[in-house]
Parts: C-alpha cells; structure tokens; sequence
C-alpha cells in the first residue's frame, strides 16, 4: 500500500518535490483516488485503469458509468475522475481562446482531446469571429455508435443567437477512421447551401478520428476541396 512505501516515492511526496511532470500516470491518477481497494495500492488501481482503456485519452473520454465499472472505482472516485479531465478539456479549451480557427490543425488541436477517444458520435459548433477567433462551443447532439442526428437549423441556431461571423462544425467517428461517410458528405452539402442563405461563414467541417501508419488523425472537408 502507499503509506507502506518510504515518504521518498510516495505520490503526494514526489510531486512536491519534483512537480507533477515528474510522476507517472498512474501516481497522478493515484493523488486524484486517494486510496485504493483491497489489496491493491491506489497506484495499482491506476494502472489497471490505464490497463482496461489503453490511454489517458481513452480514460479520459470515458463515462461515470464506465469508471465505475473498474475495480476500486466508486461512485464518488468515477465523478471526481471525469471532473478532472473535464478541467483539463476546459484549460485546453481557454488556451485557445482567441487562437483563429483558420487551419484543420487547430480546430483538431481544439478538439480532439474531448472527442477522439468517444464510443459514440458527438456534433458540436464552434463559432467564430470576423478574424475566425474562437467565441466558444456549443454540443448539438449525441449520436449512437454509428451516427448522429442534427438538421442544419440545428447547427446554424447558435451561430444566429450569438450573432457569429461563422462556425466550424466538428464530429467524431468512433471506429477511428475519419474518412468522411456518404451521409456526411450530404449533410455537408446541405448545410453549406444554408449557412450560404443566411450569409455565415462556414469555416470547414472537421471529423474527428484517431491516427493510425496510413491514415491521418481528421479529415477537414475545406482542405478536401469539397467545401
């Protein structure tokens, strides 16, 4: 257990005095559980979470649900787990804030801590100002494990109500491929016609996947030549 290891290489101690770059994933995660279940370490426990989903990405993108399925975790460790990473997705968030929409690169940057590790589909716009700088988001639906439903009203009511200049809409896939599915294509096309109506920028439409040798991380619809 934790309190049996010398005060050298216990958690809360190391990151004192060497700071939180120099401990490992699991004795951060330790530090958030605070104890561990019977007969294992609360480091122990981290490790078989980092174990069950791969990564800090995946565990981040995980459920109360789904944490607190894992041994050691309860109700109270799965909430303040999902807190903390939601904290972090915000910092990365403000980090950017005021950072110009205007590559792929960074709207992936932006967004793919949040949603490239979901088991389901999540649509969300983020709206822009004249000089493409980001005003902030808005989640417009979640989808099952193979799609998700929205309407191009739904997408553009936020981009009205906040008085945008434009948007960028961002998706995930959960299989990981970004490659664009027909649907997308049309669904694309059709809220290309109705931001152009409205006289909104539409930025780009970025999937969001994970990178795989061969295959890049997001596919960007404007850097395709299809937008």
């Amino acid at each position: 257990m934790i309190r049996d290891l010398p005060d050298s290489e216990r958690p809360r101690e190391r990151l004192e005095r060497l700071g939180a770059g120099a401990l490992s994933h699991a004795e951060l995660l330790a530090i958030f559980l605070r104890s561990g279940a019977t007969g294992i370490s609360a480091i122990e426990v981290g490790e078989q979470l980092l174990g069950h989903f791969g990564s800090i990405a995946a565990l981040g993108a995980a459920g109360v649900d789904e944490l607190r399925a894992q041994h050691g975790i309860g109700q109270a460790k799965a909430c303040q787990l999902a807190a903390a990473f939601e904290l972090g997705s915000r910092a990365a968030e403000e980090r950017l804030s005021g950072v110009p929409l205007d590559a792929p690169e960074r709207i992936h940057e932006l967004f793919a801590p949040r949603l490239a590790f979901l088991n389901h589909e999540r649509l969300v716009v983020a709206l822009v100002d004249s000089r493409l700088q980001h005003l902030g988001s808005s989640e417009i639906s979640n989808g099952t494990l193979s799609e998700t439903s929205a309407h191009p009203r739904d997408i553009l009511r936020p981009v009205v109500l906040r008085n945008a200049h434009g948007f960028a809409l961002v998706h995930n896939h959960p299989s990981g491929d970004p490659a664009p599915s027909r649907a997308d294509r049309e669904f694309t096309r059709a809220l290309d016609d109705a931001a152009g109506l409205l006289q909104v920028r539409f930025v780009d439409h970025v999937i969001i996947g994970r990178p795989r040798t061969g295959r890049e991380a997001y596919f960007s619809f404007r850097e395709a030549g299809l937008l």
